[in-house]
């Protein structure tokens, strides 16, 4: 498992050398980090548009995080350093009781995740949302930190980085914990919480984008 190959000393020092890269490389700025709780543990929801979203994230959100990330990935060049970093791998689009189990033990001993609960690249407006981080957040009662990743696709298709030096913004939004719908069988409440979710991220999104000037693209999910 990845969870057993966690250096986080390894992982720090990522996280320390993305930082100055990403300041090479273009005009990255993280907004409202204070908003990150220092201690007890949070559940990280983005939304999700270009390549560049999870590696920022990772480096700049004030606390060390672990993502769950596409199992295919493992199996890449990346494979290694993705286990190294403590980052855990999950077949989308089912339910991963493996994938779930290393997530809640991240969040048991007071961790945070990272989760992308589009569950791919799109238009980053937050649609749709999968219902992975809303069952986690119910299932260990953790807070969820919304954050808005902007400017990070570039304007070819799907794969494209954006240019050199270009604006790209972190925003943190306010954490929030799900209602609790006392009363309401199992699955529909997990529905329930799962579209508060995503109404909650995809208006922190729309904020986010008025506030720095930076849009989102215009065309519907690939």
């Amino acid at each position: 498992m990845a969870t057993r190959a966690y250096r986080p000393r390894l992982a720090d020092s990522c996280r320390r050398f993305g930082v100055g890269l990403a300041h090479v490389l273009y005009g990255v700025k993280t907004l409202h980090g204070e908003r990150v709780p220092k201690d007890g543990p949070i559940i990280v929801v983005s939304n999700h548009v270009g390549f560049l979203d999870g590696p920022l994230v990772f480096i700049l959100t004030p606390r060390p995080l672990r993502f769950l990330v596409k199992r295919s990935y493992f199996s890449s060049v990346w494979g290694v350093f993705l286990r190294a970093t403590g980052q855990i791998p999950i077949d989308q689009n089912s339910a991963d009781r493996e994938a779930l189990t290393a997530a809640r033990e991240v969040l048991s001993s007071g961790g945070g995740l990272g989760i992308f609960p589009e569950g791919t690249r799109g238009s980053g407006t937050v649609q749709t949302a999968q219902r992975g981080a809303a069952f986690l957040a119910q299932a260990t009662g953790a807070k969820l930190v919304p954050v808005a990743v902007l400017g990070t696709k570039g304007a070819g298709g799907r794969d494209s980085w954006p240019k050199l030096r270009a604006p790209l913004r972190v925003v943190v939004g306010h954490p929030f914990t799900l209602q609790k719908h006392r009363g309401v069988p199992g699955r529909e409440r997990l529905g329930l919480a799962t579209e508060e979710l995503r109404s909650r991220l995809a208006s922190h999104v729309d904020e986010a984008s008025r506030e720095t000037g930076l849009t989102l693209p215009m065309a519907p999910p690939e």
